[in-house]
């Protein structure tokens, strides 16, 4: 048999089970696994002592091109993507401008993303209001999900992504459901969150734990019975991004449990860093919701490893420095988004397959096949044959320090400067092509392919 790639010896990461086991690659699919695998003319990877995973789908990212590339455009976003092991991201409908909620703006997004991903990618579009006739022909161009904020966000600049009314939330369900398509809840209560900051504020109270402390947990729990009783009325498939709680989790879960389809995504941040670190960390630390205490960060793994936290996603929200500085330390000031994508995988595996023994399979399935599944990327997520050869090798015994060096964001600033890793991506194949090696950097022109979604039921996960 003819080969164009064979990765041997390596720890094969598959959906139930780790194996030593060979992968042969040909015209970019997985084409056969197994023992001693060989083929005439193929190129040999030893992945010897390293982990052979699926490469990460991260179904959280926010590239900000066009309108803000100067905060971060498609090739510096996925090149960080790819050093970090995502084969594979879809891209939030905000904070590009205009924002991707009309046939227009999605067709601008295409365009503006052709020839300069590393890694593949699809769009989701955004349910806001006034764009309810806009919900079907998003559908129409590809869009593999939407999104919506019930907590205040935007800004008065025209195309601007701005939050839901219960109004357009209620209506925009009812017509997802039509479409059969999952929506994305960013889900935290609006009034409690707006009126908390503005006490706040005019205490004089601004720091970063006098922010975190104006956006409590019942803000989000609120958010998330309000979204799933809209939703259950509806029929509308929900999906809550980057919970923060673990009285949010069981309130998810309780209503799959009652048969609503439903599903939830956590962020690393939420595992690696507290509202502690926070205060020492400073503004690139801020996010929303917010960093909690180290008694919830413990209920947040606690749920994790009971497998009920469905995915993991980086929410990656970059921006220039000068929008995380404040002259007066004002924590409300700062922009509120963490950069963190090129870190995921490793970070990730170092807290929860190393530290925690969470079963590197469970870790797999959460980074790759349930987002793969939620988001019907049918050729995406899991080691097997006629699957897109996206794989990464995971190196369990190396260890490195996170340094601005180490970065390819378009703006190198992160929270986990400074942070020792005990594990390490050292290669990332999408769809058999090596668009990253720990030695060599990141290799050749931009490969990614552009996904569309399909209209049609999606099953939970």
């Amino acid at each position: 048999m003819k080969f164009d790639l064979i990765i041997k010896n390596g720890l094969v990461v598959f959906r139930d089970e780790v194996k030593k086991s060979d992968i042969a690659i040909r015209d970019g699919k997985i084409s056969a696994i197994g023992e001693n695998v060989y083929g005439n003319g193929a190129e040999i990877v030893d992945a010897e002592g390293q982990y052979v995973m699926p490469g990460m789908i991260d179904t959280h990212v926010h590239i900000c091109e066009p309108g803000r590339t100067e905060w971060e455009g498609f090739i510096t976003g996925s090149m960080a993507l790819a050093a970090g092991g995502t084969t594979t991201y879809v891209d939030m409908p905000l904070n590009a401008l205009p924002a991707t909620t009309t046939k227009e703006a999605l067709e601008l997004k295409i365009k503006a993303a052709e020839g300069k991903n590393y890694v593949d990618y699809a769009f989701h579009g955004g349910l806001v209001p006034g764009n309810l006739e806009h919900l079907q022909e998003l559908s129409d161009g590809g869009v593999v999900a939407y999104k919506c904020f019930m907590s205040t966000c935007g800004s008065d600049i025209p195309g601007d992504f701005k939050n839901v009314d219960d109004y357009t939330l209620y209506k925009g369900m009812k017509k997802l459901a039509e479409l059969g398509h999952v929506l994305l809840i960013h889900a935290e209560n609006a009034s409690i969150t707006d009126r908390l900051a503005e006490e706040k504020i005019k205490q004089g109270k601004i720091t970063a734990r006098d922010y975190v402390e104006s956006r409590p947990i019942i803000a989000e729990v609120e958010a998330v019975k309000r979204a799933l009783l809209f939703a259950k009325e509806t029929g509308c498939k929900l999906h809550f991004v980057h919970i923060s709680s673990a009285a949010a989790i069981e309130e998810i879960i309780k209503s799959r449990n009652e048969g609503q389809d439903v599903t939830l995504e956590s962020c690393p941040h939420y595992f690696t860093l507290t509202v502690n670190q926070f205060e020492q960390i400073g503004p690139v630390a801020k996010c929303a919701p917010p960093l909690r205490d180290e008694t919830e960060q413990e209920k947040l793994w606690k749920a994790l490893k009971q497998g009920k936290i469905d995915m993991l996603t980086s929410d990656h929200s970059p921006c220039p420095p000068e929008m995380k500085h404040s002259d007066i330390n004002n924590m409300f000031e700062v922009w509120g988004g963490i950069t963190g994508c090129q870190n995921n995988v490793d970070l990730m595996f170092d807290e929860a397959v190393k530290k925690r023994n969470i079963p590197v399979t469970l870790f797999a399935r959460m980074i790759a096949t349930n987002p793969a599944r939620r988001f019907n990327l049918k050729t995406k997520g899991e080691i097997a044959v006629s699957k897109d050869a996206d794989i990464i090798l995971i190196d369990p015994n190396q260890s490195y320090t996170v340094s601005k060096e180490h970065l390819y964001y378009r703006h190198k600033h992160s929270p986990y400067i400074g942070r020792t890793i005990h594990c390490r991506v050292t290669k990332t194949f999408v769809r058999g092509h090596l668009v990253y090696d720990l030695e060599k950097g990141i290799l050749g022109e931009p490969i990614g392919q552009l996904l569309k979604g399909e209209k049609k039921e999606m099953l939970g996960v």
